[in-house]
């Protein structure tokens, strides 16, 4: 019998696998990003403390009404660029980028543009 595989599973044994290694602390915070059907969420988070340091996404107020008739890339790049401002309105200038199990493509690689764009280095 064939059995079908699990997408959701396998990306997050990917991203298990990824977290063992990338760590994120006070200076150097991790930057995590989730991706749904719909919606892309990121969050910088020390890991130290378990502290999320600061968030966006296209639920994001600040977005919200600007996002309407865009495509779903470049609504990544937009929350891409929010969580850079706020990073750095927060000193926080550099972070380790975690893409969560995703492949970088895609609305990933937006995101991660738009937060080089803002001003974050990873």
């Amino acid at each position: 019998m064939i059995s079908k595989l699990n997408k959701n599973a396998q990306r997050k044994n990917r991203h298990l696998r990824v977290r063992k290694k990338v760590f994120g602390t006070k200076k150097v915070p991790r930057l995590n990003v989730y991706r749904s059907t719909t919606n892309i969420y990121a969050q910088i988070i020390d890991d130290d403390k378990a502290v999320t340091l600061c968030s966006a996404s296209t639920l994001s107020k600040e977005l919200a009404e600007t996002l309407k008739n865009k495509t779903k890339s470049e609504q990544a790049f937009a929350v891409g660029e929010l969580i850079g401002k706020t990073a750095i309105k927060k000193g926080i200038k550099s972070v380790v980028f975690d893409r969560g199990g995703y492949l970088y493509t895609g609305r990933i690689k937006e995101l991660a543009e738009g937060a080089r764009k803002a001003g974050l280095k990873f």
